[in-house]
């Protein structure tokens, strides 16, 4: 936990400074979610708002603000001695919430009673939208609503409110960020040392596992780490290395308070890359340059992705795997046959920061309406950039069999693309090289340790391990 007085002033400024309107704010605590009964639940992940507000990190507890009266109260039971016998003993609930700066605690079964008068007083009771199955059930049975009247029921207002607090960092958040930069820099340098033919997918992760569990930190996402990098969110792990393919990792860790990294790197499995390879790799990291080099403050993201995908066409025209005027190809959408994906995401105490609350919500500005085109349909953030907001920048440049094919099959934007040659590429794979940024006053910074994307610093470490 941050001190007492972080979440203070967290939940102080949701009342009088972002204040949804009045009434009382309702935050759950997630539940245990059990994998296949209920003594065998999955590792516990707290609902981040909650943890944002509340800072605590245990199941089964509510938090209540009451916008008018300014005051806050935690509903939770203690530990029963059944879980000092399984689980070990647990700190008493009124000192937990000491240490987040409440004062008052009171068990739930007198939350509904509390939410019951709120109501009749024609309170209103501002929910944020459920996204577990138990979340729907429990506001349905505290609040008295039926399926029907859930889809309605959350606070677009809250909802408003809590992306405006979230999304600007504090200096402690960031420092968090680089915590768990730290580990990621780690995880990566055991795919990046040990990617050498004969080796499996899975010994890799098994590795960068072995490694966070015995630093007490874990996953922020499930990891991609695969030779078949065209598949954007590869979890399965089945391959072994072979000379000459490249590994795509987007993996990252957590920090001690459970802010995440996110990096994306590619290897070339046996330390060199190939002409085309490399042609491709620089390509990519070329985008990301310049995207990077652009973030300041106002500037709207979706422009950046655009700048982005420019940048990355002009190398796919003098590759001749593009053609015509790069500009043009971008606004048409040629360009996602080959970069069918955002450029970026908000991150924080979510790896895709506070995406339970709805994507617009998060990445789109007022009056701002995601694109239809597709490759732009998918782009998480749009929105002007602030000081403070830490973003990704994830340019990628990929060969997708699949795709590939609908697109050759309808002739689409083949007076930007060279399909004949674009056919060579097919087995290829894919490219994607992602940072995390911070937002400053004056431009961007960075994040973390550096992490080797040069061609030259990647392939000179690719496999070393091996000779050590």
């Amino acid at each position: 936990m941050f001190a007492p007085t972080t979440y203070c002033s967290r939940r102080r400024s949701l009342i009088e400074q972002e204040r949804p309107d009045s009434g009382l704010v309702l935050l759950l605590g997630n539940r245990r979610s059990p994998q296949n009964y209920t003594a065998n639940p999955h590792p516990f992940c707290q609902d981040s708002t909650f943890l944002y507000y509340f800072g605590l990190d245990r199941p089964d507890l509510y938090g209540l603000i009451d916008l008018d009266a300014g005051t806050c109260t935690l509903y939770g039971q203690d530990a029963s001695l059944d879980d000092a016998i399984w689980s070990g003993e647990q700190p008493a609930l009124e000192d937990e919430a000491a240490a987040v700066g409440i004062d008052a605690v009171a068990p739930p079964s007198v939350l509904a009673s509390r939410l019951s008068k709120a109501q009749e007083q024609d309170r209103r009771i501002h929910t944020l939208p459920p996204y577990r199955d138990e979340h729907r059930l429990r506001f349905m049975e505290l609040l008295g609503l039926s399926r029907g009247q859930l889809k309605d029921a959350a606070s677009a207002a809250l909802v408003r409110a809590v992306v405006r607090q979230r999304s600007v960092k504090s200096s402690d958040e960031v420092a968090e960020i680089e915590t768990a930069l730290e580990h990621t820099a780690q995880i990566h340098a055991f795919a990046r040392r040990h990617a050498a033919p004969g080796v499996r997918e899975r010994e890799l992760v098994g590795g960068m596992t072995n490694y966070l569990t015995a630093e007490g930190r874990s996953f922020s996402f499930t990891p991609t780490c695969s030779v078949r990098g065209e598949v954007l969110h590869n979890h399965s792990y089945p391959n072994v290395l072979e000379e000459g393919a490249l590994l795509l990792v987007d993996a990252g860790a957590t920090s001690p308070r459970r802010y995440a990294g996110d990096i994306t790197r590619v290897t070339p499995v046996g330390g060199a890359f190939r002409p085309r390879q490399q042609a491709v790799y620089e390509a990519v990291l070329a985008a990301q340059t310049a995207a990077i080099d652009a973030l300041a403050p106002g500037v709207p993201f979706i422009e950046i992705h655009t700048h982005a995908a420019q940048v990355l066409t002009e190398h796919l025209i003098e590759q001749g795997l593009m053609r015509g005027n790069a500009e043009e190809a971008v606004a048409a959408g040629a360009h996602a046959l080959f970069f069918p994906h955002g450029l970026g995401h908000m991150m924080g105490l979510d790896v895709h920061d506070m995406e339970s609350l709805g994507e617009d919500a998060v990445g789109y500005a007022e009056g701002q309406t995601r694109p239809e085109q597709f490759g732009l349909h998918t782009l998480r953030l749009a929105r002007p950039l602030q000081a403070g907001f830490v973003v990704t920048v994830e340019p990628g440049c990929y060969f997708i069999p699949p795709l590939i094919e609908r697109w050759r099959e309808e002739n689409r934007h083949e007076q930007f693309i060279n399909y004949d040659q674009v056919e060579d590429f097919l087995g290829f794979g894919g490219i994607r090289i992602e940072d995390d940024v911070v937002i400053t006053e004056e431009g961007a910074r960075v994040l973390g340790p550096h992490i080797p994307k040069a061609p030259d610093e990647v392939a000179a470490q690719a496999g070393s391990a091996r000779a050590e």
